[in-house]
């Protein structure tokens, strides 16, 4: 197995759909459209998910690095 970086990563889920994890609980799945070094994060088709369910329909967003807990690609 390869040794990854942590923007290899990112750079792999790039215009793939990835679910976010924020401070407090929150979670997007979206379309993983762009990234920066401080992990700011731009989804495209995002959707708000409460219990693996969609709540709702966001579109285009900005997710700022520091609130991201986790991103897993799926």
């Amino acid at each position: 197995m390869t040794e990854k970086r942590p923007f290899d990563v990112l750079n792999n889920a790039l215009n793939n759909t990835v679910v976010i994890g924020l401070k407090g609980g929150v979670t997007f799945r979206g379309i993983l459209a762009a990234y920066d070094v401080h992990m700011n994060l731009v989804l495209e088709k995002t959707e708000l998910l409460e219990n693996d369910e969609v709540k709702k329909g966001i579109g285009t967003c900005l997710l700022r690095g520091d609130s991201v807990v986790y991103i897993s690609p799926s």
